[in-house]
């Protein structure tokens, strides 16, 4: 195993950073670790992995990410990572409806694989079963059957970069700089080897090593059409009643893989609801990373501070008549865009860029990194090191690329909805909408 790097220069304070400064600190203490986030507060309030919740599951129809799960929940359950209340079991219900054989396949595939692994998983064969499963969720819920796995749980997303960032702090190896990317440094002499990055205010910052963990605005960085697209999915929060929040909060968290619609428990009287689908675009026209001649390319790339749709707010009504008719009609408190880092197949991109050396990725969590938060560092740093376990090298590898047109987002058997919604025409056609009634 050959020695790292002495700078090593990670870029993003998101889940991928954070973890993969925790173990380069813990494994070569002789680096010199700088972590560049864009925002000047981690958690970065913008970031994908700053919300109330993410579920913790080992419920995967891929073998390999439903044993590194495994592998995560126990540290979730059994450390600090899920002390004071970072970490909540409530299980996990995955259903499906009636004439879906892809959601059904996903889910009997994912089913099977955590009995395999000793998961407290049962079967659910008829709608009848899942609400004695969760006896919260009303009549109208359109479901064939599922499953309920009584390990898995969910996660407070903010709490644990806050205390993956704390744990740092605490142990005092890792410069932590505040700077907004614009572009990555090469070497003069040839051109491609990465030396650094430039930031927005003109300065730049060098290193032996890059490590992008830049999630949705990687594509800005590093040219990944066909092998990435940033999709903007919709999350939104109302507030509940005492009762009502007694009355849930031991529920299940519920996923139905048909409409990628999913309810995790509610605390502190605010209920979640999110959609886990092919998600919304929002094209725009940037300069080619690396290219001498000013080309330019159109990608998708994440836009802050825009409420969700009328399209996902409609999504978010039908499902909430059929799991809890009386929340329906209720307003919500917030709503929000949560940006995915989308790759074909929902694998991770963890390797070294084919073309420029001295620069690595860790990126391409399609919406489904967070989970892995206590080992996803130590994963990257065997990358680094080129020990990781092949089948995660193989997972990982730099992918190929598919037709960019084509490529609306991943293929996984998880995601639901429309494909390549534009973002900002579907906010466009809720103002439209607006005009319309008061008119």
């Amino acid at each position: 195993m050959a020695p790292l790097p002495a700078h090593i220069l990670i870029v993003g304070g998101g889940v991928f950073g954070l973890s993969t400064a925790l173990s380069l600190s813990r494994r070569h203490p002789n680096s010199q670790v700088t972590l560049l986030e864009a925002s000047p507060t981690i958690p970065n309030p913008h970031g994908s992995s700053v919300d109330s919740s993410r579920i913790i599951r080992a419920d995967y129809s891929h073998s390999t990410y439903a044993k590194l799960a495994t592998e995560a929940t126990d540290l979730w359950r059994r450390t600090e990572w899920g002390r004071d209340g970072r970490y909540t079991q409530n299980g996990l219900l995955l259903v499906y409806p009636d004439g879906d054989s892809t959601a059904k396949d996903y889910t009997t595939k994912s089913y099977h694989n955590v009995k395999e692994l000793g998961e407290d998983a049962q079967f659910l064969p008829t709608k009848a079963d899942v609400l004695r499963a969760a006896p919260a969720y009303g009549e109208t819920l359109n479901v064939a059957g599922g499953y309920v796995n009584w390990s898995s749980g969910w996660a407070d997303a903010e709490a644990g970069v806050r205390f993956a960032k704390q744990r740092l702090d605490e142990q005092g190896k890792v410069c932590f700089l505040t700077g907004q990317v614009t572009r990555l440094l090469f070497s003069e002499k040839d051109n491609q080897t990465v030396t650094g990055v430039a930031l927005a205010n003109n300065t730049t910052v060098n290193a032996d090593l890059v490590i992008l963990a830049t999630g949705a605005w990687t594509g800005a960085l590093v040219d990944l059409r066909g092998r990435a697209v940033s999709t903007g999915q919709a999350i939104a929060y109302m507030r509940i009643s005492d009762e009502e929040q007694r009355q849930l909060e031991s529920m299940p968290t519920i996923l139905n893989f048909a409409t990628g619609i999913f309810i995790i428990p509610p605390r502190k009287n605010v209920l979640k609801i999110a959609r886990h689908a092919y998600g919304y675009h929002n094209p725009k026209v940037v300069p080619v990373p690396g290219s001498a001649t000013g080309e330019t390319m159109n990608i998708s790339l994440p836009e802050q501070g825009v409420p969700i749709p009328l399209e996902g707010e409609t999504a978010f009504r039908t499902a909430l008549g059929q799991l809890l008719p009386t929340f329906a009609d209720r307003p919500f408190i917030n709503t929000r865009i949560c940006w995915y880092t989308d790759t074909p197949k929902g694998d991770f991109i963890v390797t070294a860029h084919p073309s420029y050396p001295h620069l690595f990725l860790a990126t391409g969590g399609s919406g489904h990194a967070y989970k892995f938060f206590p080992v996803i560092g130590d994963k990257v740093v065997d990358a680094l090191e080129g020990t990781l376990a092949p089948e995660l090298r193989d997972l990982w590898a730099w992918p190929e690329a598919v037709d960019e047109n084509k490529f609306k987002g991943t293929e996984d058997g998880s995601r639901s909805g429309a494909k390549g919604l534009l973002l900002l025409e579907e906010l466009a056609k809720g103002r439209k909408a607006e005009r319309k009634g008061v008119l």
